[in-house]
């Protein structure tokens, strides 16, 4: 039976999560499979891979032939590289502690990879949205800008201090009742006379 570690689809639509697994070359892509291997996200950057690595070493020992997808995720993860070591110490290449310091080395290394990685990705975020809000408030302020109607300052004289003369007097209601009947009292005395004339 021909065994292959591949890919199974999970997730929704235009959000794919993957199992890898090893599983039966003439079994369908989704259906049954022999052993789960790990998971592959590739929605997040960088994309997160769970991986059993002693289970895809004694699966690839076995004769399982990963597809290139799957062949690319293990290389990154360092799977082949374990299985490659392990070749080695079969044969008395070197010993097992050597082996495993070549891997630790390897896998320090990549850990630095992706952390370096990670943190560029989050530099060039904070200063795309840096930007933006910059751009957001010089926008705000010319809106602001435009909205505020301008207003021309006009020089003013200095007040003159008004003296007691020119100072307008206080009426109360009695002045102005008297007034009133001022006026009333020769419009009065004007119709008279033309009637004693008559």
């Amino acid at each position: 039976m021909p065994v292959k570690i591949r890919l199974q689809r999970h997730g929704k639509k235009g959000k794919p999560f993957y199992w890898i697994v090893a599983a039966d070359a003439r079994s369908k892509r989704d259906g049954k499979y022999l052993e789960k291997l790990g998971t592959y996200n590739p929605n997040v950057n960088p994309a997160e891979i769970n991986i059993d690595m002693d289970g895809a070493v004694k699966w690839l020992h076995n004769g399982a032939q990963p597809t290139n997808t799957a062949r690319a995720i293990l290389s990154y993860k360092g799977v082949l590289l374990k299985k490659h070591l392990a070749g080695g110490v079969k044969k008395g290449a070197f010993t097992e502690e050597q082996a495993e310091e070549k891997f630790n080395a390897w896998l320090e290394g990549k850990t630095k990879e992706v952390e370096s990685k990670r943190s560029q990705l989050s530099d060039a975020k904070d200063k795309e949205e840096a930007a933006a809000f910059a751009a957001e408030k010089a926008v705000n302020e010319q809106r602001i800008a435009d909205a505020t109607p301008v207003v021309e300052v006009v020089e003013e004289t200095p007040a003159k201090v008004a003296t007691e003369e020119e100072a307008p007097k206080k009426e109360t209601i009695e002045d102005v009742a008297a007034e009133a009947a001022e006026e009333k009292a020769p419009e009065a005395s004007a119709e008279e006379t033309p009637k004693k004339e008559a």
